[in-house]
Parts: C-alpha cells; sequence; structure tokens
C-alpha cells in the first residue's frame, strides 16, 4: 500500500496508468477505499493518475489541529514532488476544486492546465452547499436531506415516483463504512472548518493556467450560477455544464471524455 510523506505528513495515496501526469483530487469525505474511485473511470486509460486521501481522511495522516485551505494545496505540491512532479495537470472536484483553487494560486508553476468541477469560489462569487451546518445529520437523515441538493430534479414528486431509485440513493447516502475508525469523525469535521472559511474568489483572476469549469445544470450544492461566475472571474477559463447534478461526473457519461480532452489540448 503506497504512503509518502509530504507536507510533514503521511499520505496514502494510488497512481496508476500512463500518459500525461494528471493530479485528482478529490471531494468531501473523500477515501480511496470506496469504490469505485477515479480509477475504475476513462482517466486512467489516458493519463499517468495520481490521486490521494486529503489529511484528516482515509488512511492518511489525521493530526487534532485546525485545516486551512492552503494546508490542503501546500499537500498536493509536496505529494507532487514527492513524485517527482515538476508540473501536471489537475483536476479538483467539489471541495477537491477549492483545494485545486488554491494550488494554482499558491503554486502557479505546478498547475498546466486545470478543471473545477462542481465547486465554488466562496466569497462574493458563491460558496458551495454548507456542509458545515448539517454535520450533525447522519446516515440515513442526511442522505434524505442530501438526494435533493445534490440534483434538484429529485424532488418529493420524483422520489414517489421512482422508489427503488430513491431507496438506491438512499443506501448509498447513509453508507459509512469507515465511521468508527480512531480520527474519522475529527478528520471530517477539520475538513469542513476549512471549506467553510474558503474564498478565493478575490484572488481568481490571478489563475494563469487554461481553466475548464465543468458542472452540473441540475446541482444544488455547487450552483449553476455560480459556476458562470467563477468563469467570468478566472481569465479565458471555459464554462461546460453537463446533464446530472453534483455528481454529474457519473451520471453523464460525456464528462470525463469532454475533461480529457480539454486537458490534452495543444
Amino acid at each position: 500500500m503506497p504512503y509518502a510523506q509530504a507536507n510533514g505528513l503521511r499520505f496514502h495515496f494510488e497512481r496508476a496508468g500512463s500518459g500525461p501526469p494528471l493530479l485528482f483530487i478529490s471531494g468531501t469525505g473523500g477515501d480511496l477505499r470506496n469504490k469505485p474511485n477515479v480509477f475504475e473511470g476513462p482517466l486512467a486509460k489516458r493519463f499517468d493518475l495520481l490521486a490521494y486521501d486529503q489529511r484528516g481522511l482515509g488512511q492518511s495522516e489525521k493530526p487534532d489541529i485546525p485545516y486551512s485551505m492552503a494546508d490542503y494545496a501546500d499537500d498536493a505540491a509536496a505529494l507532487m514532488a514527492e513524485q517527482f512532479w515538476d508540473q501536471a495537470l489537475v483536476i479538483g472536484v467539489s471541495f477537491g476544486g477549492m483545494v485545486a483553487q488554491e494550488l494554482a494560486l499558491r503554486h502557479p508553476g505546478r498547475v498546466k492546465r486545470l478543471v473545477l468541477a462542481c465547486t465554488s469560489p466562496g466569497g462574493a462569487g458563491g460558496a458551495s452547499f454548507p456542509f458545515h451546518e448539517i454535520e450533525h445529520l447522519k446516515g440515513e437523515a442526511r442522505a434524505r436531506y442530501l438526494i435533493p441538493i445534490s440534483d434538484t430534479r429529485r424532488d418529493d414528486a420524483w422520489a414517489k415516483d421512482h422508489p427503488d431509485q430513491y431507496d438506491l440513493f438512499l443506501a448509498m447516502g447513509s453508507a459509512d463504512p469507515y465511521a468508527e475508525e480512531p480520527g474519522h469523525a475529527m478528520g471530517a469535521h477539520r475538513q469542513l472548518e476549512a471549506r467553510a472559511a474558503h474564498d478565493t474568489w478575490e484572488r481568481l483572476p490571478q489563475i494563469a493556467c487554461p481553466t475548464l469549469i465543468a458542472a452540473g445544470r441540475h446541482d444544488g450544492i455547487a450552483l449553476p450560477a455560480t459556476q458562470e461566475k467563477m468563469a467570468a472571474q478566472i481569465p479565458g477559463a471555459k464554462l461546460q455544464f453537463f446533464e446530472g447534478g453534483h455528481l454529474f461526473m457519473i451520471q453523464d457519461r460525456t464528462a470525463a471524455p469532454a475533461m480529457a480532452a480539454f486537458l490534452t489540448e495543444t
């Protein structure tokens, strides 16, 4: 099982595939043990793909100290250096997109091309859904609350008409197989604290690398209007909407190929 020392912490990571180096930064609560993950998708077939459990999550180290978005960005840069990557393509999804924004701002030489997927800049540009405000919800209660937010088409009427699908989403959203592990709840809380303070809005014009804003048309977590603002704030950014909600990368099969095409443009 691969581990790396980076930025003073021990990180669990996985690396597979061949092609241009691609760093994938996952979202809130990301844990590579949860399957399927990015390595089961098409990106590993086109890139030398590197993904990792962020600080406080999965099998990476979980220090019980405040985390900042700058810490997460510096972790990513340090992990790249540990893998002898001077520069890479970067995809950041949801919370990972917030980290990717900070990475491109704090370590601009590290990011060749950037995809920000279903994420938000905070500040005047708009924040993603405030998960820290529902931290008290666990299991099925949390899943019931988030189903119609993750994809705004899944309202009460939809749930009534699609009971089998609703039950499936409820089971998936309720599952937390590693909840009892030492440090799990603390690390998740620390991530939400950092997420709540995320704000790159005023600095986004400093992002100089080619950037794609990828979003779901029915996302109630990272709102479509926020994606439009973010695209206008980053010089030359391209905005592309896909059919789906916050999980549009799974819902719309054209999403990953479109991201890959953008990342490999010359």
